[in-house]
């Protein structure tokens, strides 16, 4: 936990502090910004309140009176219900303007860690409690030049990785002449290639990847199974989604989406969605890199805006069925600015030193196209990080 930067950040913000807050892991949030044991036994509740000036203060539970003995601060203890609500009274005397991972409405339930009852007590107590999304962000989703450099490898190691799988596909359907029978290959198939090439760079992932075929593209988050995998065939519409990080603690994940055709031109309908998903994706790309070049705020609400447009000017906005863009950080899907207008408003600020993905989609029942990039920000300009698909893979 760095203090100064904290207490700075509210200052800048007009806040008079920022209340964390934590019972049985409920906040990992909590847990990752002040630098505790995500493993610690928490069976009670504690809080810890840093002010924009002067000394912060902690409020724990006589049974786990040390869980915040890391952290600088004066402690007080409670054991009943009565003495911790004069604790939290005490605590915050003198304070009225307070963040805490709340989000008004919900609508931001990426920092909504924070439950009803408590923001109602503290009301009850004059206080205003405001969301932290934005100070989360700051904490959260800056990445360290280290980092920033882990995403760039995890990059250099995958965008070969997927150039070589479509040519892999190839190989495996067509075999060289007096090789013998094509043998089935099936979407699994490919997520086994996919992996096995991911752990020879030395990266690690969550879940997938994903390979799918024909109506199969058309669910963003299908994942295939060794029971559950359909044929990879001559005349398939296919897409790839991987995604990867460096085997080291604060890595950067790197996710992108690639579609194409096997053995055939595309249709023109095929030809059509790329290209509107694609001029989607470009349009997002645009608006982020304009308003970094000219200094101005940017929420990530805007971007998604600016995707979403295009599609729905091509008549095609009811098959675009998800946010354009997620953060990224150590968590695939990282605390900070997403592009979306559609899942939520998202009004948190897309901040310099910060990785998100660009991901535009549209979803017909017989076939769906996404294209995926991921883009870096930095005082003065913002760009996409590996390579950008200009049209659909032929196989």
């Amino acid at each position: 936990m760095n203090l100064d930067q904290i207490q700075s950040a509210l200052r800048d913000s007009s806040l008079d502090g920022w209340l964390f807050y934590d019972h049985h892991h409920r906040d990992p949030i909590a847990a990752r910004i002040l630098g505790l044991d995500p493993q610690a036994h928490v069976t009670r509740r504690w809080y810890y309140f840093i002010p924009a000036s002067g000394e912060p203060r902690k409020l724990v539970h006589r049974i786990e009176q040390g869980r915040l003995d890391a952290l600088p601060g004066s402690k007080a203890q409670y054991s009943s219900w009565q003495e911790l609500h004069a604790g939290l009274e005490a605590m915050l005397s003198g304070y009225r303007r307070i963040a805490m991972q709340y989000s008004p409405s919900n609508d931001i339930m990426y920092v909504s860690m924070v439950d009803a009852g408590t923001v109602e007590f503290l009301r009850s107590l004059g206080k205003e409690i405001v969301t932290s999304a934005d100070l989360v962000s700051q904490f959260e989703a800056v990445l360290s030049e280290e980092q920033i450099a882990s995403h760039q490898a995890a990059q250099r190691a995958i965008d070969p990785i997927v150039a070589e799988a479509w040519l892999e596909i190839g190989r495996r359907l067509r075999p060289p002449s007096g090789a013998g029978n094509v043998a089935e290959v099936k979407e699994y198939d490919m997520v086994v290639w996919l992996g096995e090439a991911m752990r020879r760079e030395g990266l690690i992932w969550e879940n997938g990847p994903d390979v799918s075929v024909n109506a199969n593209t058309s669910d963003s988050h299908y994942e295939p199974t060794a029971e559950r995998s359909a044929p990879i065939r001559e005349g398939d519409f296919l897409l790839i989604d991987i995604w990867g990080r460096q085997d080291k603690p604060g890595s950067i994940f790197y996710d992108i989406t690639w579609t194409g055709v096997i053995g055939r031109e595309p249709s023109a309908k095929e030809q059509l969605v790329f290209e509107t998903v694609r001029n989607a994706r470009d349009a997002a790309i645009a608006t982020v890199e304009s308003a970094f070049a000219a200094g101005r705020e940017i929420r990530g609400f805007e971007a998604d805006d600016a995707a979403r447009s295009v599609i729905r000017e091509a008549g095609l906005g009811e098959y675009f069925t998800h946010r354009t863009g997620h953060n990224i950080a150590i968590e695939l899907h990282g605390s900070g600015a997403h592009l979306d207008n559609l899942e939520t408003h998202d009004v948190r600020r897309i901040l310099p030193h910060t990785c998100f993905s660009v991901e535009p989609g549209i979803y017909l029942p017989e076939f769906g196209v996404r294209s995926e990039v991921n883009m870096l920000t930095a005082p003065g300009k913002a760009w996409v990080t590996g390579r950008i698909q200009q049209e659909l893979v032929r196989i």
